[in-house]
């Protein structure tokens, strides 16, 4: 593999401490939380202590103030030991920036220094039932009443879904427009009305909480609205980048060790007298797959760079994430297909990676939303 630059000294020693940490307190116990539908709350709490919890928050709020690059690493240690369950980042790289981001200064002192150590658990709550990808014609209204807002609506597929203590909520404020309508609130869930659904039954990332949300007159405080009324999809598209960038990484480091399992797996593995990895076959399959990973990982790696400058684009992050996902989900069906039957166990890490990687393609908006918006900067005037 080509060496990489993108994460210096420092990075790799975070790196070391991650691993470890994930090996003792996390992958033990990672087929329990597959039966219980999500991991263990102090798990957030210990990897709060250890600093792995929202590393870019500025240090006046508790925070490390470190580089994306740390974000990366989490992501790419959890992806790299098949970990599906663990939403750090969902709440590190897409909810918890929006505060930081956009947040006034009374909401960033009182939520901030919380979710840095895990007594706060996040979630973004913007797909609904009727709409998915389409969040200019959300449903869920907050009306303005006085010194709040009152929320009525409902969302689904919510990672985080059940943990959760604060979810940033996309809802129209102005029912009558279309994007300019989308404001985004601070919903703490403790909120008479605030009702979770039961955890959701998914094909894969069985450790994972997915729910519905329900709001029902759910009365929000007025200065819990996130940055401006109105401007909600605005906010949405700025912060678009960098949650797909973060598919991208774990999508890639996720295929990297499918690769790694599966070259040791034919290793082993005799068929007709003689390791499956003796076959042409196999060896022409495995040097396709780590010759298109190879490639992709270096683009990934450039579009990190570009983002520690933000200068990361919409289009180049829509195809860092089209790219990423789709080849890890060809990587990972060919090597449940090289691992045989033992490939459809789900004993075995390739068979849950491939149930956990399908709907890469489908969250942080759909592969076919990415193609949209690359053509569409590919067209332009």
């Amino acid at each position: 593999m080509i060496p990489r630059t993108v994460f210096n000294e420092e990075h790799e020693q975070f790196r070391d401490t991650v691993r470890k940490f994930l090996e003792k307190e996390a992958a033990p116990f990672h087929h329990q939380w597959e039966k219980d539908g999500q991991v263990d709350r102090t798990l957030w709490n210990k990897a709060g202590e250890m600093g792995f919890l929202c590393p870019q928050i500025p240090e006046e709020y508790g925070g490390l103030g470190l580089d994306f690059g740390y974000n990366a690493i989490v992501a790419e240690e959890i992806s790299h030991a098949g970990l599906s369950g663990i939403g750090w980042g969902l709440h590190s790289d897409i909810a918890v920036p929006y505060i930081v981001n956009y947040g006034s200064e009374e909401q960033k002192q009182k939520y901030l220094p919380k979710c840095i150590s895990g007594e706060i658990i996040t979630a973004i709550a913007m797909t609904e039932p009727g709409t998915g990808s389409d969040l200019q014609n959300v449903r869920t209204t907050a009306i303005k009443d006085g010194d709040h807002y009152v929320l009525n609506g409902s969302k689904t597929f919510i990672t985080n879904g059940q943990l959760a203590d604060l979810v940033i909520v996309v809802a129209k404020t102005n029912p009558d427009e279309g994007a300019a309508g989308v404001s985004l609130l601070l919903v703490e869930t403790d909120l008479p009305g605030f009702q979770k659904g039961t955890n959701l039954d998914k094909v894969g990332m069985k450790a994972q909480d997915t729910s519905e949300l329900f709001f029902d007159d759910v009365k929000v405080p007025a200065e819990n609205l996130l940055g401006g009324e109105g401007q909600g999809f605005v906010y949405l598209m700025q912060e678009l980048a960098q949650e797909r960038l973060g598919v991208a990484i774990g999508a890639i480091a996720n295929a990297a060790a499918a690769l790694r399992w599966t070259v040791d797996y034919v290793r082993e593995r005799k068929a007709f007298g003689k390791p499956i990895a003796a076959f042409q076959n196999t060896q022409f399959k495995l040097a396709e797959l780590d010759s298109e990973l190879t490639a992709l990982r270096v683009f990934i790696d450039r579009c990190l760079e570009l983002h520690y400058d933000r200068k990361l684009d919409a289009a180049t992050a829509a195809k860092a994430k089209l790219l990423a996902t789709d080849f890890q989900c060809k990587l990972l069906d060919e090597c449940v297909q090289l691992h045989g039957g033992y490939g459809y166990m789900w004993e075995y890490p390739v068979a849950r990676a491939w149930a956990d990687a399908r709907v890469q393609r489908i969250y942080a908006g759909t592969n076919e939303i990415m193609k949209l918006i690359i053509s569409r900067d590919l067209l332009k005037d």
